[in-house]
């Protein structure tokens, strides 16, 4: 093992952990904005009830998404200095304007909202989650945009032996930005209902907060199935920016070898990268690759063959973890489309609701595994056609950069089970009683309800 593979690895495992918690902050911010101005509008408690609920479960992965998000950052200057040397004019000024703007507008307002429920008015206490809300998504995109530099650089001379910034505004506005932020995005509030919803479903199995919950259920399936089918059309858009602009990293996504018009898509497919071919290979649908990438069924694809060898990315890991990703999107949408139908009475469901629970971990699987595809896909550039991962590495001992892996899985698994045991046991809890009692109900599904409540 070399600095290279430490570095990469370390930088995998930290960033890894830090996006388990990024997508929830996003997301589950505004659906608390929701809710609390359904409070200001209609006045009734149970809206308050619900945003204090999820409020305590958004700050728990808040405080822990904001401890490893910095530590990230600072992996550019002690694993990847020759890289911060030489984009650090473009991909620093990005970075320092999120730090400068919405990092800090978030953090002052998250304050001002935790501690100002008995002390604002709700109107002014409603806009403080809005600002935070507003503040975490505009963070999200310079951070996006700093990434789809990486992708597809745009904006830059070369200058003094490095990349230097020419067009600001061509560096946040192109279309590679915006489709990654959005697709991201859409990512995250998918990840956000399906959170809401199983703690819901759980809840409303044993019949506790019936009201509550069933609001919470009703919002969240509303926004998963419109997010969820967003998400597809806009994951079609990225892929045809990607068969554009990364030829390779569309070949690898599809285990692709040879350069072909009428490109078919194999249902079922085994990627062998030592010998340049697939090892299962079956149930081809003619022609599906070429119009996802083109649009033009008869549109000729390149394969990995056309490219160097070392100009490609892993095969394997790219592939399966982009058919992982896809397959989560479709279950994402059967499950949304159901849940959506049944948001009026979901206790008239019983099996959706034990089904939910398990799958609010679903989306940070597929969360993941599109990361792996961008970033994996990507290899063996640190920078498109730019700077190779290999090249972008600081000049450090071995012993250093095993010694902060090691450093780094540690704590981060002592976070992530503090963080995972916090919110098991508030979430659990439920929320604050009713100040005037809130109607119950028996555990859906009769008997069946009963003995999952049981169990």
């Amino acid at each position: 093992m070399d600095v290279l593979f430490l570095s990469r690895l370390q930088f995998a495992a930290a960033t890894f952990f830090h996006f388990l918690f990024v997508p929830l902050t996003l997301g589950l911010s505004l659906m608390i904005a929701v809710m609390e101005t359904r409070f200001v509008t209609t006045g009734q408690e149970v809206y308050r009830r619900m945003a204090r609920f999820w409020g305590r479960l958004f700050l728990i992965n808040f405080a822990v998404g904001i401890v490893t998000g910095i530590t990230l950052e600072f992996q550019f200057g002690t694993n990847w200095s020759r890289y911060s040397a030489y984009v650090g004019d473009i991909f620093g000024s990005l970075l320092a304007v999120e730090a400068t703007v919405a990092f800090f507008l978030e953090s002052t307002f998250i304050a001002v909202w935790v501690f100002g429920w008995n002390k604002l008015s709700p109107r002014a206490h409603a806009a403080c989650i809005w600002i935070v809300a507003i503040a975490s998504n505009i963070s999200a995109y310079w951070i996006l945009t700093a990434n789809s530099f990486m992708q597809h650089p745009v904006g830059y001379v070369l200058r003094n032996g490095r990349a230097e910034l020419a067009d600001f505004f061509t560096v946040i506005t192109q279309k590679w930005a915006v489709l990654e932020f959005v697709h991201t995005l859409s990512a995250a509030y998918v990840l956000s209902a399906f959170f809401v919803m199983g703690i819901s479903a759980w809840h409303l199995l044993r019949g506790r907060h019936r009201e509550l919950f069933r609001k919470s259920f009703a919002l969240a399936a509303s926004w998963a199935v419109v997010f969820s089918i967003f998400l597809a059309v806009n994951g079609d858009l990225s892929g045809k920016e990607v068969a554009e602009k990364q030829p390779t990293k569309l070949a690898a996504m599809e285990a692709h070898w040879e350069t072909t018009t009428s490109a078919p898509i194999y249902l079922l497919a085994w990627p062998d990268q030592d010998n340049q071919r697939n090892a299962i290979q079956a149930l081809p649908v003619p022609g599906m690759l070429s119009f996802l990438a083109f649009g033009d069924f008869s549109a000729e694809v390149k394969g990995l063959k056309d490219f160097p060898p070392q100009d490609r990315p892993p095969v394997l890991l790219t592939f399966l973890s982009f058919r992982l990703m896809v397959g989560l999107g479709v279950l994402f949408i059967v499950l949304a489309v159901w849940a959506w139908l049944r948001r009026k009475e979901p206790e008239a469901s019983p099996r959706l609701l034990r089904i939910l629970p398990w799958a609010m971990f679903l989306p940070y699987i597929a969360i993941e595994a599109g990361w792996t595809v961008a970033e994996v896909g990507r290899q063996p550039w640190i920078v498109w056609g730019l700077m190779r991962t290999s090249e972008a590495v600081s000049p450090i001992a071995v012993s250093q950069v095993a010694t902060t892996l090691v450093a780094f899985v540690l704590v981060y698994g002592l976070l992530g089970i503090a963080a995972a045991y916090l919110m098991y046991t508030y979430a659990r809890r439920g929320p604050e009683p009713a100040a005037e009692g809130e109607p119950q109900a028996a555990p859906a599904g009769g008997a069946a309800g009963e003995e999952v409540a049981h169990a």
